[in-house]
């Protein structure tokens, strides 16, 4: 995933363009570039590293115009190095290109124009789609039809911006496949355009966002679209109702911790006009299942990667619990190599909070391709995974910064309880006074976490982080629907520290893990009192036994395990489908601090992006 931005108007294009750069710097920070039409020719600037190299290249050498492109890159050919940053120039250094995706065929491509003699600057795959544009385009073609007849050439998914010397009026955005998002967005006698709606939010909440195979020629004016093969298009202007203030850090020290204090009112917001707790009934207006549908249904499948999987085998003992439906969890990236059986009598549910994530969408084309009901739980309004599919929930927390998600896995296991009691009314397997009671629980959760999140009692975690931030490996233990989120908080203290982390079934643990535990090994075991809490307690002793450290989630008020563990993270009781949402928060906070500690780059960890937008 890389992070792009378009602009042409009135203002200094380069410095609308750095601004929207640095709002999208967690999609990429390996290098980064600039191009601007100033006086008469393109003026690029590149620099490897992060996106304050650029800035000091750009004081040294400022650039200046009303119109540019620029990008933030998260390499996928050829190492991070200046020569690879975008923007990359076609053999005449009049034409640019900045791209997010991949080209498939990028090799086969590179040696046919090589043996017509083109020379390239660059180890990537964007080098070639400049090459492919600027030949058509010295053919005497405008420069959409140039695009067009490049992209025809390109196997893979790409989301690019083209800017020409020759045309100082216009930008030409397309989209080819499941790449990242482009969103066009429009402005009084300004147009922007960004891989992420955060980057432009400061000038614009009216967007066009491009499907695949479409394209935009953007000039100051406003945008007309077409599809690559020219056919005209009238796409909807959406109204985002985002503040880009919610995209600042404000009073915290990084977007991440910002995030995990939002989660109360994250949460607030996604149950906010879905829920009536007087019937018990949960309205979700863009799910379109009819009863007579949900009846039919024969299983569910779940798809999605990282954090969103996790947050999947979570809703997993929802959906089989309150609707009585058989699910299954997969691996979007595995699902889609399979011939999975499914059919129209299959609920495929995908989570992604970025709605790009490119598995995830390979796997909802799979379920399309044989008539599966499609519903995506997302975050991005107009994303490409809401675009497809027959149902949407969105999960309202607003923009998602840090590249470790927090904030979206608690909302989207939210999502799924909500999902989960309104199949359950659907099939009839819900009484209504049931519908009541887990409503009733549910509205008592923002409050509980906004009580597990008075800054007041974290002391807590800033002396873990400082008796364990020099320790090398982790075990995470949980049972039941506390064993995703001993997967997830291991996810997150290797996501963010670099130690090594491993979430374990509490039950498997005599089945080999019990072999590394010694006093070198902490053990986080969350056990809070639900129908698997003695056994918990059995795996916390065999761990004692074996001289191993244990740090408890738990309970207030559960006085036992104070006996038991060396240190204990407290979280106030709930009913036990919902306590995965307050568990997992201790288990953010204490990867959080140990990263902080350790002197880690918590928002932008290295090797990693917030959306995975190519294999």
């Amino acid at each position: 995933m890389c992070g792009i931005v378009g602009y042409i108007g009135p203002r200094n294009a380069a410095q609308v363009i750095l601004d929207g750069l640095r709002r999208l710097e967690y999609r990429g920070y390996d290098s980064a570039g600039i191009a601007v039409i100033q006086d008469g020719h393109i003026a690029i600037r590149r620099d490897v590293g992060k996106l304050g190299n650029l800035s000091a290249r750009l004081a040294e050498s400022p650039v200046e115009g009303n119109i540019g492109i620029g990008h933030t890159r998260w390499a996928t050919h050829g190492k991070p190095s200046e020569r690879n940053a975008h923007p990359h120039a076609d053999t005449t250094g009049r034409l640019v290109v900045v791209q997010n995706g991949i080209v498939e065929n990028f090799r086969e491509l590179r040696a046919e124009l090589e043996a017509e003699g083109i020379e390239f600057k660059s180890d990537t795959d964007t080098e070639v789609i400049a090459h492919l544009v600027g030949l058509s385009y010295q053919g005497g073609r405008s420069l959409e039809e140039a695009v067009r007849l490049a992209l025809r050439q390109l196997r893979g998914p790409s989301a690019l911006v083209v800017l020409a010397h020759a045309e100082p009026d216009k930008l030409i955005a397309a989209r080819l496949g499941n790449a990242g998002g482009v969103a066009v967005g429009f402005g009084e006698g300004e147009m922007f355009i960004a891989s992420d709606m955060p980057a432009i939010l400061e000038y614009t909440r009216r967007m066009v966002f491009l499907e695949n195979g479409q394209m935009a020629v953007v000039t100051a004016a406003g945008a007309t679209f077409s599809t690559l093969a020219g056919q005209p298009l009238q796409p909807e202007i959406h109204d985002i109702p985002w503040d880009p203030v919610s995209a600042a850090k404000g009073a915290y020290k990084h977007f991440m911790q910002k995030e995990i204090y939002e989660q109360a009112n994250s949460l607030t917001d996604t149950i906010r006009g879905r829920v009536d707790l007087g019937s018990g009934e949960v309205y979700l207006e863009q799910v379109t299942l009819t009863p007579e549908q949900a009846q039919a249904l024969t299983q569910m499948v779940s798809v999605a990667c990282g954090t969103s999987y996790h947050s999947e085998l979570v809703g997993q003992f929802m959906f089989e619990q309150l609707a009585r439906l058989p699910v299954r969890v997969e691996y979007a990236s595995e699902f889609r190599y399979r011939d999975p059986v499914i059919d129209d009598k299959t609920l495929l549910l995908a989570i992604t909070q970025s709605g790009e994530t490119v598995d995830t969408l390979a796997g909802m084309e799979e379920g399309r391709t044989k008539g599966s009901h499609l519903v995506a739980i997302v975050n991005v309004i107009g994303s490409q995974a809401a675009r497809v599919s027959d149902s949407v929930i969105y999960m309202h927390t607003g923009p998602e910064i840090g590249v470790a998600s927090t904030k979206a896995f608690t909302a989207s296991v939210v999502d799924q309880y909500l999902l989960a009691v309104h199949l359950g009314t659907l099939r009839g397997t819900l009484p209504a006074a049931r519908r009541r009671a887990l409503l009733d629980d549910l509205a008592r959760l923002p409050a509980l976490v906004g009580r597990l999140l008075d800054p007041a009692g974290h002391k807590v975690y800033t002396e873990l982080a400082h008796a364990f931030f020099h320790f090398t490996d982790f075990l995470y233990l949980g049972r039941g629907i506390n064993y995703p989120i001993a997967l997830e908080g291991a996810l997150k203290l290797k996501e963010i520290s670099y130690i090594h982390a491993e979430g374990y079934a509490a039950g498997e643990m005599k089945h080999g893990p019990i072999a590394l535990i010694d006093e070198h090994m902490p053990v986080v075991a969350i056990a809070p009192q639900d129908r698997v809490y003695d056994k918990m307690i059995s795996q916390i002793e065999q761990v004692k036994a074996r001289g191993g450290i244990v740090i408890a989630v738990a309970n207030e008020g559960d006085d036992f395990i104070a006996t038991k563990a060396d240190h204990v993270l407290w979280i106030p009781q709930a009913s036990e489908l919902l306590t995965p949402v307050l568990a997992v928060i201790p288990l953010q906070l204490l990867a959080y601090h140990i990263a902080v500690r350790r002197g880690a780059d918590v928002d932008q960890p290295r090797n990693l992006a917030k959306s995975v937008t190519v294999e």
